[in-house]
């Protein structure tokens, strides 16, 4: 059996939407099927993307212009993952090079899991269904803390699941809260620049040890 590597990095933890992988076009789907319901046209995929790492939230803001004070957000958010939770795994597929990437680090015994701000109402079936779950060491979801990204305690809690200390777990996002969380727990991170990063982005502000351009990259920073 392949010897764990002897870097510095000793598991390696992913956001899931936009980083590992891409469900915008499922959240896109549910979106626009919900729009439909009241009599909306469909959204672009280009506008739905930059959104999609924001969850309902982001998305039912977009679809429907609405603030999450209004009075009609929470009974559409419901509505909405109600829908997305209908059409949770069609369309969605690791990124390409993920698949490479999670073989290269299990070949080299290096541990991963996720932290996502995903409910673990999807983020555990999503995984499974894409035969992920018992692969992964760890599976945070927004709901397993008392806290989500930014707070650290996703990000603590996972590096505990996985046995090492928050330093030498490597974290790759593609949202400025999953930099923020990371950067909170003395984590180092990377941006997943193929992730679903907005026009507003500004990612090298962000505090992270690199952007990546492609996961296999990755494996250059486990040192």
């Amino acid at each position: 059996m392949p010897l764990r590597g002897n870097g510095s990095i000793r598991a390696v933890l992913f956001d899931l939407d936009g980083t590992l992988v891409d469900t915008a076009p499922d959240l896109g789907h549910a979106l626009n099927l919900l729009r439909a319901r009241y009599g909306l046209p469909p959204l672009a995929d280009t506008l739905i993307r930059p959104q999609a790492s924001h969850g309902a939230r982001g998305l039912i803001e977009l679809g429907f212009d609405l603030h999450p004070d209004s009075p009609r957000f929470a009974a559409l958010r419901e509505e909405f993952l109600q829908v997305y939770a209908d059409h949770l795994c069609v369309h969605s597929r690791p990124f390409p090079g993920i698949p490479e990437l999670l073989d290269a680090l299990e070949a080299r015994r290096i541990p991963w899991g996720v932290v996502t701000n995903k409910p673990a109402r999807f983020t555990e079936p999503l995984m499974s269904l894409l035969d992920l779950a018992e692969r992964a060491a760890c599976i945070v979801s927004g709901d397993t803390c008392p806290q989500p990204k930014p707070h650290p305690a996703p990000m603590l809690a996972a590096a505990e699941l996985c046995g090492a200390a928050p330093g030498q777990c490597l974290y790759l996002g593609d949202a400025e809260r999953d930099i923020q969380a990371a950067r909170a727990a003395a984590m180092p991170a990377l941006v997943a620049a193929w992730g679903y990063l907005g026009t507003d982005d500004a990612p090298h502000t962000w505090g992270a040890r690199a952007e990546i351009r492609h996961p296999l990259e990755t494996l250059d920073h486990l040192g």
